[in-house]
């Protein structure tokens, strides 16, 4: 089957399921392959209905000889088929919705094993809609791991595993890229093989193997792609020396605050840069409310008052208009009249045009901006520096196309994903890197704590008293909607219930990616204004605007994210004066959950956090935790996986060092994928 075929020549898929795919990003035959499973889900062992004793696991295999027939109740909205197991004193009803034909297919006298959720209901057990094995066919099935896929609404992941097997089964074989000496020094699996085990795993070490091989692809190619056109270039001479650097020491001093002895050495790094021989390529890193922002504006008020333009690219609209406000404050407050001028994609025709007009007058512009600011038709004066926000937010090839809109500017990118710096150096190897390691001394630490469900009684009581003295509340949840293949709370839900918790005059305001640009922009904007008090939201508002009202962060599911993820999340409280808290409501059981969430509970330090967390990292512990899901990488971890990207960067180093330009008959696959790598990003971003 070809890898580059319409996804409907898969037998079974029309134009309709075609269509639902395509809003899951599989275009194609080779898409499909690449849309890696999320979790496993391992069968546990059959068990009669004497020995059910906990609820605590999610599913439950019931073995019971069958000692009457179904029986099919039809009620106004659906048809019930109803069975008892078990004997006098532990018996289970078994109940299928809209299922008739299992009375003909479960026969009386036969031994089955059923699968499914058990509850119980007027105390007595209640397994809904399980799927009905022999025990011959299950023991197989205790054999297998089961993938479960992110889907959208109207794709099961049954049909995901059905399409699944259909085009593994076709034999249609993939070219290994990596050069076969990269494979043998690295332990690597073969391609088709990882691709294989990574979808249907023979064993926990065939995934593990799978796993290592696709991660190192990921790292490698990231890392290949960056030094390959690292390669291509040459160190900038500065064509923009900016000077008189005492302008920004006059700034600072018109602050009605004092800014950390690591901002300051930050500042300093970055002017001797500006005026040094060379452009500046310089990543900062900070931790959450550590204080990049302001850095960013004194940068660019600097650019202004050398007669140079600067712009920041932030990854939404939302931070792109909070940006613009606090920029055009504080030129009022330090007495600046230059021109702040903002761009994003969702302005009119006319507002578009009237910006890229001033794009080419305003010499002395601070300009900032989305993806819009690289678009073909902004076209600048004198672009001496180009800022990129939470740069894991945008590829490397972006980050290029913003800079050659300018002359060769200085570039500076900012990120609060707390990296360690040996990692840091590897995924930014083109730059030089500073970090933020204080936050402000006015912030107060947040306080926080992990409890579990029962405890959210307490915890709406608490948000309801902050609301009463002025403040504000998130509530994340991990899903969007509730999902056959996902246990966790989610932001529909959980909005509707919440809403009979709380007190009717608390406004709740809901949140996720699925909705359009325009909806999320006026949430968060009602949010910010105080017009929403409670925000329920997935993960969106990770990097988000800054509400300093803000004072209590409640994450649903926790044990669910990375904790470099759950550290972002709590980043958008303790952003005022007001005391704030993190309540992290924990719904597993395990221990392993409970001491990666005591780390965070015990700091609000995020690189002492990441480091804590890989510490405890196993090669078998990488199901539905996810620390570095904004870094480009589908399956890589950067955390979990600091071994595998360590050797990806040697892997990368030694080839181009043999083979610059890729050149050799060996290579010319890997050139290849490169070639084509370069050219997807370029359609992706509209170049």
């Amino acid at each position: 089957m070809n890898q580059d075929a319409s996804i409907v020549s898969v037998k079974g898929i029309g134009e309709k399921t075609k269509e639902l795919f395509e809003k899951m990003g599989v275009y194609t035959v080779g898409d499909i392959l690449l849309h890696f499973p999320r979790d496993y889900v391992q069968y546990p062992m059959a068990e009669p209905v004497d020995e059910v004793v906990s609820l605590s696991e999610k599913h439950h295999a019931i073995a019971a000889r069958v000692e009457s027939t179904p029986v099919v109740k039809s009620t106004r909205r659906m048809q019930l088929t109803l069975l008892t197991i078990g004997s006098t004193g532990h018996k289970m009803q078994i109940i299928w919705y809209r299922m008739p034909y299992i009375k003909n297919t479960v026969k009386r006298g036969q031994y089955y094993v059923f699968y499914g959720k058990v509850s119980v209901k007027d105390g007595k057990y209640v397994m809904e809609q399980p799927a009905v094995y022999t025990p011959e066919a299950y023991q197989t099935m205790q054999e297998c791991f089961l993938p479960v896929y992110s889907v959208t609404s109207g794709i099961t992941n049954n049909l995901m595993i059905k399409t699944l097997r259909q085009v593994l089964d076709a034999e249609a074989l993939m070219q290994d890229y990596l050069p076969a000496d990269i494979r043998e020094s690295y332990e690597l699996c073969e391609y088709n093989y990882a691709i294989k085990q990574i979808h249907f795993p023979d064993s926990m070490d065939t995934l593990i193997t799978a796993r290592k091989r696709l991660v190192f692809d990921e790292f490698f190619l990231f890392i290949l792609k960056m030094q390959y056109q690292k390669e291509q270039k040459k160190r900038e001479s500065n064509r923009f020396v900016l000077k008189d650097a005492e302008f920004i020491q006059e700034q600072i001093q018109k602050l009605p605050y004092s800014l950390t002895n690591a901002q300051l050495h930050v500042l300093q790094e970055m002017t001797e840069n500006m005026q040094s021989q060379y452009a500046m390529q310089r990543l900062i890193q900070g931790d959450v409310g550590s204080g990049k922002t302001i850095i960013a504006f004194l940068a660019m008020a600097w650019c202004a008052h050398n007669g140079y333009q600067s712009a920041i690219m932030a990854p939404t609209e939302v931070l792109a208009r909070q940006h613009y406000e606090t920029f055009q404050k504080l030129c009022g407050q330090f007495g600046l009249d230059f021109p702040v001028l903002l761009l994003t994609g969702s302005m009119t025709a006319k507002q578009k045009r009237d910006i890229y007009e001033k794009l080419d007058t305003m010499s002395d512009a601070l300009i900032i901006g989305t993806h819009a600011l690289i678009q073909e038709k902004a076209l600048y004066a004198n672009l001496a520096l180009v800022i990129t926000d939470e740069q894991h937010r945008f590829g490397v090839k972006q980050r290029d196309a913003f800079a050659g809109k300018g002359k060769k500017p200085h570039i500076l990118v900012m990120s609060a994903t707390p990296i360690p710096r040996t990692l840091a150096i590897i995924l930014y190897g083109d730059m030089d890197i500073s970090v933020i390691d204080e936050v402000p001394a006015k912030r107060l630490p947040i306080k926080n704590c992990v409890v579990g469900t029962g405890y959210r009684k307490k915890a709406y009581e608490f948000i309801t008293e902050q609301v009463r003295d002025g403040h504000q509340a998130y509530i994340i949840c991990p899903l969007v909607e509730a999902s056959e293949n996902s246990e966790g709370e989610n932001v529909t839900d959980y909005g509707v219930r919440l809403a009979e918790e709380l007190p009717k005059d608390i406004q709740i305001g809901i949140l996720h990616g699925k909705m359009k640009n325009e909806e999320k922009t006026k949430i968060m904007e009602a949010f910010a204004d105080n017009r929403i008090q409670v925000l329920v939201s997935t993960t969106v508002v990770e990097v988000g605007v800054n509400v300093p009202n803000a004072t209590v962060m409640m994450i649903e599911n926790a044990e669910r994210f990375g904790l470099a993820q759950l550290h972002q999340l709590r980043g958008r409280v303790g952003r005022g004066d007001a005391q704030s808290y993190c309540i992290m409501v924990n719904t597993s059981e395990t221990k392993t959950a409970a001491k990666r969430l005591e780390i965070l509970n015990k700091s609000n330090d995020g690189f002492h956090i990441a480091s804590e967390d890989l510490k405890l990292r196993g090669p078998g512990d990488f199901f539905g935790i996810r620390q570095s899901g904004d870094l480009a990488f589908q399956l890589a971890d950067i955390y979990q996986d600091a071994n595998v990207l360590v050797d990806a960067s040697a892997a990368v180093k030694e080839l181009l060092a043999e083979d610059p330009k890729l050149e050799e008959d060996a290579h010319h696959v890997l050139r290849n994928k490169m070639d084509r790598f370069l050219e997807d990003e370029l359609k992706t971003m509209n170049l």
